[in-house]
């Protein structure tokens, strides 16, 4: 009113005789007021015909008023809102009630929107109008946004600007029942099954069911919506809302704890359910109409576009989540899990979830995995495991190297790695399966110390190029091509460490068998040199040699012996085990002194080798090797193979029938504690007694209380044990090696530092494939206790030799 007052007088003070064109725009004015906008937002009577407004508007136009138009229905729009629509309605809506049913909500809803229709159904008539007259050039058609979307931009931001919380739960419950209702009768639909008792769409019993009406209030309130362009700002919410939980409820009862099958298509196809029901939600009948609605079909069509992509986002996302959190159990449980990891390669793909991934599976392998708890040849198992699910997850390797960095660094902290993997790679450890597999392959990938050269290089039209998350200093075609039996080894860096400890466990196994046979050795060694070069395995070569040189050795020995006459062949069989000990591991050194008709048949043993063998001899490893025994007693006899030392002890016997601890001890030159551990065997066969402490007899004849069958409990350094030295041992003797490089350096040049001494080490001493190398800090402490011992001097940064050892 304001705008038209302002119109009429200023036509009216144009000066003497414009009071006709004056009372003409009046007239004019008043005619558009009363037929563009409600009568009773003015406070008038009856709208005007539609030929009397464009002869109006015409009349504005002459006198160049039209432009005003616009922005004066603008502003009367506003104006009602305020003061009347906007109260109304959500004066209707506050009539909602705690505890009011669904059926009930739903009809007060549809009556709020119903009766907010009824009362901007003039003004978005008047919009069609105006609209119209811009078209026809009645009214100027510059300027963004136009008439509709500027009164649209009102509506909402009055009416909508801040919802109450009643006003969201009705609307959630609504459109979720709406949405319960539609994905029910599509599934019965597609299942062709019968409606049970109680109604799975809005969750009445069967004759109480209101889904038809329910389905016939949500076709009312979407059309409304449309009509007054609202559909997005009133539902978005709501509708996001509810397809978000109904998907997270779905994939909780389907697909949380099931790794062997796919989900990708089933939910594909129950996506496609969703978007037939987001259709009927933003695509109405009336809006696909041309020019029927507020909006295009074309618009709307968009619009129902970005909501798939939504929903298929956000499917993608909550999918991965879950998959990566069970990421753990997926990887032990592969490949039987390969079905999820496959859909969580695809999921990743279209989602930003890697570092994610990579924190969540960190997360998980150092709480469920990385701890005292847990043995190292389940983590190594487990390790393989991600090997090969995290491969097939990420082919460019770089999530197995960023995640499994921890378990990398965790086993090489434990002692029994290294030997738990060659175990493993032999066949010899529990379920190691997979490493002897690896070890098997046709094609096995070489392990190498050096840099990757251009020949590496994988052909430029296959390159792809490594994900952002990965270390640019490590070689991308490196880490593609790495293998189980690689990644493994890469855990210490170097190979020599592996070999060694293969020798290691290749000598206890060829020192227990006794048998000569070799086979699975041989094949064993053959494979790692494929893997680890033919010098590297070239000592294990030696032992293996030594084993079929014994054999024929002992054939020959056996012949000969068979030549003798009866009375000079030895009191029993003795068969040996010859090793080269230059290519051999330490073995452990224990003193034990055997019985004079056994040390008669060793020595009568070894002339017979060096006539075969001239210019070499044997040195006896008196407390290794099996002795096969039959202990005749007054009662019974026993067939027993035992170790040198139980069998020198039962020997000694023979002639005495009881002896002391102290000494027997004397004797076989064996301490007494690890005598009495060794006598424990005896004991429990029930050849021994102990009786009093300390004094041991022969038991002729067992009491019939004791004649059940016995279990022998072997202790822990019984034969079971390694024949090899331990590695403290071994260390120690390798530092002796050092020690006596050292005085030579010293003796020569008097003194050195630290950095001169360790360079000259690697280049004269660890040369060889099987020495151990010894870093600086290793070295640093050594020469630091031979400082203590008074057997170096360390001053002014330079070690030197005492003068009394120079």
């Amino acid at each position: 009113m304001a705008a038209a007052a302002e119109a009429a007088g200023g036509g009216g003070g144009g000066g003497p005789g414009c009071r006709g064109p004056a009372g003409e725009l009046s007239a004019a004015w008043a005619t558009v007021s009363t037929g563009l906008v409600p009568p009773a937002a003015l406070g008038l009577v009856g709208p005007a015909a539609p030929e009397e407004l464009r002869a109006a508007v015409e009349v504005l136009r002459r006198y160049d008023l039209h432009s005003v138009l616009e922005e004066w229905f603008a502003e009367v729009l506003q104006t009602d809102l305020q003061a009347s629509i906007a109260p109304a309605f959500w004066a209707a809506v506050g009539q909602h009630r705690p505890g009011l049913g669904e059926p009930q909500a739903a009809l007060l809803l549809l009556g709020a929107f119903g009766g907010l229709r009824a009362r901007l159904d003039p003004y978005l008539v008047s919009l069609s109008l105006l609209e119209r007259w811009t078209r026809a050039g009645l009214l100027p058609a510059g300027g963004s946004p136009g008439p509709r979307a500027r009164a649209n931009t009102v509506i909402r931001a009055i009416l909508f600007f801040s919802p109450t919380k009643t006003f969201r739960e009705m609307i959630g419950q609504f459109y979720g029942r709406a949405f319960r209702i539609y994905m029910h009768r599509r599934v019965g639909e597609a299942r062709g099954r019968d409606p049970g008792p109680e109604c799975g769409g809005c969750g009445s019993p069967g004759p109480l069911c209101w889904c038809p009406l329910a389905l016939q209030q949500f076709r009312q309130l979407t059309e409304i919506l449309h009509r007054l362009d609202l559909v997005e700002r009133v539902s978005a919410d709501a509708v996001t809302t509810i397809l978000h939980q109904m998907l997270e409820e779905r994939m909780e009862r389907c697909c949380r704890g099931e790794y062997e099958t796919s989900f990708l298509n089933e939910f594909q196809e129950w996506i496609e359910k969703v978007i037939g029901w987001l259709s009927q939600v933003f695509l109405p009948e009336e809006a696909a109409r041309a020019g029927a609605g507020p909006a295009p079909a074309s618009e709307a069509g968009g619009s129902l576009r970005r909501w798939r992509c939504h929903v298929q986002r956000f499917f993608y996302r909550i999918y991965a989540s879950l998959r990566i959190e069970e990421l753990f159990s997926i990887i032990r449980d592969f490949p039987e899990s390969k079905p999820a990891i496959e859909d969580l390669k695809y999921c990743l793909e279209r989602t930003s979830q890697r570092q994610q991934l990579l924190s969540s599976l960190k997360t998980a392998l150092e709480t469920r995995l990385l701890h005292p708890g847990v043995n190292t040849s389940d983590i190594i198992t487990l390790y393989i495991s991600a090997i090969k699910a995290l491969r097939e997850l990420d082919p460019s390797m770089v999530i197995l190297e960023v995640a499994c960095e921890p378990i990398r660094r965790y086993l090489r902290t434990r002692e029994d790695t290294v030997r738990q993997i060659v175990a493993g790679l032999t066949g010899d450890a529990e379920g190691s399966g997979d490493l002897a597999h690896e070890l098997s392959k046709a094609d096995p990938v070489t392990l190498d110390n050096g840099q990757e050269s251009d020949d590496d290089l994988s052909d430029p039209e296959d390159w792809v190029p490594d994900p952002v998350d990965a270390d640019p200093g490590k070689a991308s075609s490196k880490r593609r091509s790495s293998d189980i039996v690689s990644l493994l080894v890469s855990i210490y860096g170097s190979k020599d460490l592996f070999v060694n400890e293969y020798r290691a466990l290749l000598a206890d196994r060829l020192l227990h068998r006794f048998s000569y046979s070799a086979e699975r050795e041989i094949r064993n060694v053959e494979l790692l040199k494929l893997r680890f070069g033919e010098a590297q395995m070239h000592y294990c070569e030696v032992m293996l040699k030594d084993m079929a040189d014994s054999r024929r050795i002992n054939a020959n020995v056996r012949d000969e012996e068979e030549k003798l006459p009866e009375e000079e062949r030895p009191a029993f069989p003795l068969m040996a085990v010859i090793l080269s000990s230059e290519f051999w591991p330490p073995l452990k050194e224990e003193k034990l002194e055997l019985p004079e008709q056994i040390t008669e048949a060793m020595e009568a043993y070894s002339k017979k080798y060096e006539k075969l063998k001239a210019m070499r001899t044997l040195n006896w490893k008196h407390h290794l090797g099996l002795v096969t025994l039959d202990v005749t007693l007054a009662d019974r006899t026993l067939s027993l193979s035992v170790s040198p030392v139980h069998a020198a002890i039962l020997l000694h016997f023979e002639n005495k029938s009881s002896w002391a601890l102290e000494e027997l001890s004397e004797v076989l030159k064996v301490p007494t504690a690890s005598l009495r551990r060794k006598m424990a065997l005896w004991l429990q066969q029930g050849v021994l007694r102990e009786d009093p402490a300390g004094t041991f007899s022969v038991v002729e004849e067992e009491p019939p209380r004791d004649r059940a069958d016995k279990v022998v409990l072997i202790d822990s350094d019984e034969e079971g044990d390694s024949a090899m030295a331990s590695q403290a041992d071994q260390k120690e003797e390798e530092l002796q090696l050092f020690w006596t490089y050292i005085q030579a350096m010293l003796t020569n040049l008097e003194s050195l530092t630290l950095e001169r001494i360790h360079s000259m080490l690697k280049m004269f001493v660890m040369t060889g494939p099987m020495v151990t190398e010894i870093d600086l800090q290793e070295l640093q402490v050594f020469l630091q206790k031979k400082v203590r011992d008074q057997h170096l001097i360390f001053s002014g940064g330079v070690y030197r030799l005492p003068k009394s050892c120079s």
